[in-house]
């Protein structure tokens, strides 16, 4: 099994999920685009796609961030998808797919930063993928936008703050606008490199100071996301495609 992952900043790394990757023995490479990495040109050399998060959207421009290729990452995803490979994408990355796939992104009703709760729907509740879930979760965040849903997008979970949380768009391919990912270890880059979201804090209801971003409990989060994981590889393993 090898897994890509397409990292956009060095403050925003795979967390969890290369914990699960490099434990099960998997095979794993990085495209760094804030390194100058290029995107990978032949989806065949991987089996499952992460596209991580980013402060950018979907709009960004090479101006403003020369090492993000929103075009070039749609098409990614897009031959990803066409070759049936298991595709993730978190917080921006949800977004790509969701525009990758024709559904453009949008602007969140509320920016979620910190530790908030997740509720599944009816679709996430019967999704096997997330068996190890309760109703409700403490999960977390950090954005402001959130991905967009094709026709035969199913939302599995929303907040409070946003009603796009987990989308599944496929059986292969699932958006997280939440992250499942976080760690302990990457929430102080994480804030260092995000001062500019906390000048207007008190103005929203889902944005936690930086002390109770730090205190956040990651090990319950992190233990779904494993569950979810491998039940994905194995979802990708009985379809006979590796």
């Amino acid at each position: 099994m090898h897994i890509q992952f397409v990292i956009h900043e060095a403050f925003e790394g795979p967390g969890y999920f290369e914990y699960w990757a490099l434990r099960n023995g998997f095979k794993t490479s990085y495209t760094r685009l804030y390194c100058g990495d290029r995107l990978p040109e032949n989806v065949l050399g991987f089996d499952i796609l992460i596209v991580l998060g980013g402060p950018q959207n979907p709009s960004t421009s090479r101006d403003k961030s020369p090492h993000f290729d929103a075009i070039g990452e749609k098409k990614l995803i897009s031959e990803a998808i066409a070759h049936n490979k298991t595709v993730i994408g978190v917080c921006l990355g949800a977004q790509l797919i969701g525009e990758a796939l024709g559904a453009d992104y949008t602007t969140s009703p509320e920016p979620e930063i910190g530790s908030f709760p997740i509720t599944l729907t009816d679709h996430g509740i019967n999704d096997p993928l997330l068996s190890k879930f309760n109703a409700e979760e403490m999960v977390g965040h950090w954005h402001s936008d959130m991905p967009g849903l094709t026709k035969n997008a199913e939302i599995l979970a929303f907040s409070q703050g946003c009603p796009r949380q987990i989308v599944r768009y496929s059986p292969l391919v699932y958006g997280f606008q939440c992250h499942l990912e976080l760690t302990p270890f990457e929430l102080p880059d994480l804030l260092e490199n995000s001062r500019e979201l906390f000048k207007n804090r008190n103005d929203h209801k889902f944005i936690q100071s930086e002390h109770e971003i730090l205190d956040m409990q990651t090990s319950r989060m992190n233990h779904l996301l494993e569950s979810f994981l491998d039940g994905l590889v194995e979802k990708y393993l009985q379809k006979g495609i590796k």
